[in-house]
């Protein structure tokens, strides 16, 4: 495979070699290659200045054998069907790693946002919610922010629902304010999975937390969080950048004195460190761990020989191609894969879904202790199938995740 393949060819790769090691029928497999639906809209917008601009949505909905679909909504100039196709697939296997009753979805618009006032935004989310409408729902398929877009998305495209189906129904989406029935701590879910797999990670290969050095790549909400969760529990955060460049100190940074690229653009890059990297050479840093946590397919095979990390953790979205994957695995570097690493986030929508149909919030202390439970479970699923059977991280999650979609399958079997 070349790295130039798209994330839909990246995740039926990973999904291939998945099911080798899975006992399950080969027409499942088969089958889940392939998404349930895709809807693809135009969503017109009329901008500040009076002109009209017509921009294309999509909704990939991939399976939903074990309940409604779930995923993200993306606001980026790049977005396209094949794109929400693959990241629909990577949310199944997420769900379904987690133990959580959900299938995989993902969509989004293809518009760069940055070019949008916040008015414009606005009219354009509760447009685009509308051009879904019909697909979505709190027992069908539940979105979420993703790239581009965040919380404020999130209660304009619940309100855009709510006002036309005549009542007020917080459980359309997740990642919404708590103020209309977000979830606390659900913004920083995603980093603080990330951290606490890298932490049982570094407990199973028997290092020293307060001797590990960690690199993050991409300073934003998932890897701000991250960092600064694994510095409180001792280890030392050498590295941070952001989109600009990276910062270094092998003393270790103050995490909390580095304020996030989402808390303020630029900052990371601009901070008084010892010495700054280009976001390349931070990829070729002697680290224990190294944390992607910004984009998707920025460890390839163009790089991964510069690559000295003695385990990689994913704290972004396939941020490792496929080709890279191999060559890590053949030099014995333990790359602990997105699905499980990352999956705080859906994770925390789940409890937040939870809350809606209850009509019941939790405490942020109930958040943070359900959470650690479900990551725990969730890993100690994945590292049984690592020790017993001898798999790489990545084939083991997928291994679970596999195991539960084949039988959930197999059980309700095919209609008509």
């Amino acid at each position: 495979m070349t790295d130039t393949e798209s994330t839909l060819s990246n995740a039926r790769r990973q999904l291939e070699r998945a099911a080798a090691n899975v006992d399950i029928d080969s027409g499942i497999v088969e089958r889940l290659k392939h998404p349930t639906r895709v809807q693809q809209v135009s969503v017109p917008l009329r901008r500040d200045d009076g002109t009209l601009e017509v921009y294309t949505g999509f909704r990939a909905q991939h399976d939903d054998v074990r309940g409604p679909y779930k995923g993200g909504l993306r606001y980026h100039p790049e977005v396209n069907a094949e794109e929400c196709i693959g990241l629909s697939m990577w949310m199944t296997w997420k769900c379904a790693v987690m133990d959580l009753p959900f299938g995989g979805g993902k969509g989004g618009v293809a518009v760069d946002p940055k070019t949008l006032s916040e008015t414009e935004r606005e009219r354009l989310t509760r447009r685009f919610a509308e051009e879904i409408r019909a697909a979505i729902g709190p027992k069908k398929d539940v979105p979420a922010p993703d790239m581009g877009t965040d919380s404020q998305t999130m209660a304009w495209f619940m309100d855009a629902y709510s006002m036309q189906e005549g009542e007020t129904i917080p459980g359309v989406v997740t990642g919404k304010p708590p103020s209309v029935g977000g979830s606390h701590g659900r913004e920083e879910a995603p980093g603080r999975s990330v951290a606490i797999i890298t932490r049982e990670a570094i407990d199973y290969y028997d290092w020293d937390i307060e001797e590990t050095t960690v690199a993050v790549q991409g300073f934003g909400s998932v890897g701000a969080n991250a960092a600064r969760l694994l510095d409180e529990w001792g280890a030392k955060i050498v590295a941070v950048s952001d989109v600009d460049g990276a910062i270094y100190d092998p003393d270790g940074l103050d995490t909390n004195d580095v304020e996030s690229h989402d808390e303020r653009p630029g900052m990371v890059s601009g901070y008084d460190a010892p010495e700054t990297l280009t976001n390349a050479e931070l990829f070729e840093l002697d680290v224990d761990v190294l944390v992607p946590a910004a984009v998707s397919n920025v460890i390839t095979a163009d790089n991964v020989d510069d690559v000295q990390a003695e385990m990689i953790v994913e704290g972004a979205n396939g941020p490792t191609t496929f080709a890279a994957d191999t060559v890590l695995e053949e030099r014995g570097v333990p790359v602990i894969p997105d699905i499980l690493a990352n999956a705080g986030g859906v994770t925390v929508s789940y409890f937040e879904w939870l809350q809606d149909i209850n009509r019941r919030t939790w405490p942020l202390d109930r958040v943070h202790e359900e959470l650690e439970q479900e990551m725990l479970k969730a890993w100690n699923a994945v590292r049984a199938e690592v020790d017993e059977r001898d798999l790489s991280w990545r084939d083991a999650a997928y291994a679970v995740a596999l195991s539960r979609i084949g039988e959930a399958k197999e059980t309700r079997g095919l209609w008509p």
